[in-house]
């Protein structure tokens, strides 16, 4: 998107409460903050406690005015859920990038027989967006390293290939943002994240 002559990336993050959407939106805005670009976020929480939705609306550029991406404007789409990254399809541009966390959250009424989890996400997505679209099997990954809390790091590591920064930078937002104890589990999913794509 332009604003003035100043283009503006689109980074729309999605998943449920406790997969750690903020936290990687958090660790996105240290990386293009340090890199000299303006930085505007906005979070929806929902029933981010009960499982609910949670999307972080993330842009960056020269300048940013508005936190905000317009439906259908979305250059980037990270969802840390299959059935999230289904919610947000018709927000992605037709030449946007898509990265999704193979792992499936049932929501109650799929749970209680109500509904159906959507079947084929992958196949979905790769209809409309074809080589633009990778599915990361993130949770594997990151319960190989001893807690599949790291998830949502593995994610931020492939989303990283996108960009020419060095691999350095990344990990001091990382390690800035979470405690010492945790460092190293997430250093390695970060890694980790970068050799999949």
């Amino acid at each position: 998107m332009k604003e003035n002559n100043n283009v503006i990336t689109n980074v729309l993050l999605s998943g449920v409460g406790g997969q750690g959407t903020i936290l990687a939106s958090n660790i996105l805005t240290e990386v293009f903050l340090g890199a000299g670009f303006d930085v505007k976020k906005s979070e929806v929480h929902g029933m981010a406690q009960r499982g609910g939705d949670v999307t972080t609306h993330f842009r960056f550029g020269k300048k940013v005015y508005s936190p905000l991406i317009k439906y259908g404007d979305v250059d980037f789409l990270i969802s840390f859920e299959e059935l999230e990254a289904l919610r947000y399809i018709n927000w992605i541009k037709d030449s946007g990038k898509v990265i999704i966390n193979e792992q499936q959250v049932l929501p109650p009424a799929v749970n209680l027989g109500q509904a159906v989890y959507p079947p084929d996400v992958e196949k979905t997505f790769k209809k409309f967006f074809k080589e633009n679209v990778r599915v990361i099997k993130g949770q594997e990954i990151a319960i190989k390293l001893g807690d599949a809390r790291a998830a949502n790091v593995v994610m931020v590591g492939a989303f990283s290939n996108f960009f020419k920064f060095k691999e350095e930078t990344w990990l001091n937002a990382l390690v800035g943002l979470l405690p010492k104890k945790i460092h190293e589990l997430n250093i390695a999913a970060f890694k980790e994240g970068r050799k999949v794509l």
